[in-house]
């Protein structure tokens, strides 16, 4: 059967395609006939997007659905503020034997390609002996390298595909250099280029490797990919008695700062000049790869502007990115 994509669904198409399940909640229903029992309302998607659904009468037991479950569905769509697929059947499928290509996307960019680009970067660019060697400690470990090249930098908002992390990092590393141009006197480059490099290690244990949809681990969920990046930091410095304290104190922060705000997570606002450039330097590979998606996604035929994007809590207008006028024509 051939599959059916997500952003291809409109309102009154019959639905019979396969899709993971992002969100599940089990809700109880109001009316006294039906007291005890409870309904679905999911989030289902694939690389093409993502879809509200119901399910009144949901599969229990061993049949159970779960969240990243890769499932076959059968149903409809309807309008309830906006497209929603009401499921009639659904059952699980072994993610073993599903096409992951469906679900999982993966970086633009050739991985191999990135690989031998961070290389350069930490073998030619990177001249401090200290921090040439720190760096050296975390990639000449095969299995860190393996999962740094393959985790995802987000799970929904960023780069959130395979090979992700590598490629956000090496957008960080590409502004940190520039940055580091503009201000020679002031900024270190092989110290802003390594906090670059390290800044997001912690989500190598953040997600789930083995999940489809790129699920949080328990440890990500209660500590977050910054205190555990500092975590992972410390363990390597610990190795290296020689390493100097003032760097070590640096990438420290650099680490716990590169959120920026207190309320977007970081423990600490960024206190020097590589950490602020960093901060900086992440926020707009974050931001510019929002923008892209979004972009990307866009249907022409639909206008000048494309839908309300929440995380960047805007609209965006590209017509004359496409040769319309100011009119949209």
């Amino acid at each position: 059967m051939k599959k059916q994509m997500i952003k291809d669904l409109r309102v009154g198409d019959e639905v019979e395609t396969q899709a993971i399940v992002l969100e599940m909640n089990r809700t109880v229903f109001s009316s006294p006939h039906r007291a005890g029992e409870y309904f679905l309302k999911l989030t289902l998607g694939d690389v093409s997007g993502r879809v509200k659904a119901v399910m009144w009468d949901p599969p229990s037991g061993e049949e159970a659905v779960l969240q990243d479950d890769v499932v076959f569905v059968r149903g409809s769509v309807s309008d309830y503020h906006g497209p929603q697929i009401v499921v009639g059947d659904m059952r699980k499928l072994d993610p073993l034997k599903v096409n992951r290509a469906f679900f999982q996307q993966i970086a633009e960019r050739d991985q191999a390609e990135m690989v031998a680009e961070l290389k350069t970067v930490i073998a030619g660019v990177v001249q401090d002996k200290h921090l040439k060697t720190l760096l050296e400690a975390f990639f000449s470990d095969s299995e860190f390298a393996r999962r740094f090249a393959l985790s995802p930098a987000a799970r929904t908002i960023h780069h959130n595909c395979v090979g992700g992390l590598l490629e956000h990092t090496l957008e960080v590393v590409a502004v940190c250099r520039n940055l580091a141009t503009l201000y020679p006197q002031q900024i270190q480059t092989d110290l802003l280029l390594t906090g670059a490099i390290l800044h997001d290690i912690g989500k190598i244990e953040e997600y789930r490797q083995d999940s489809i949809s790129f699920d949080f681990t328990a440890r990500g969920k209660l500590v977050g990919h910054i205190s555990i990046g500092k975590e992972m930091l410390d363990q390597k410095l610990a190795d290296l008695p020689d390493f100097p304290l003032a760097l070590k104190l640096e990438l420290e922060h650099m680490i716990l700062s590169h959120h920026g705000m207190r309320e977007w997570g970081s423990p600490e606002v960024p206190k020097t000049i590589h950490a602020f450039a960093l901060f900086h330097a992440d926020l707009i590979s974050a931001r510019m790869n929002q923008f892209v998606k979004i972009m990307q996604r866009h249907v022409p035929e639909s206008g000048a502007w494309t839908d309300w994007a929440r995380f960047l809590e805007r609209s965006i207008f590209i017509s004359l990115a496409n040769g319309q006028d100011e009119q949209g024509n």
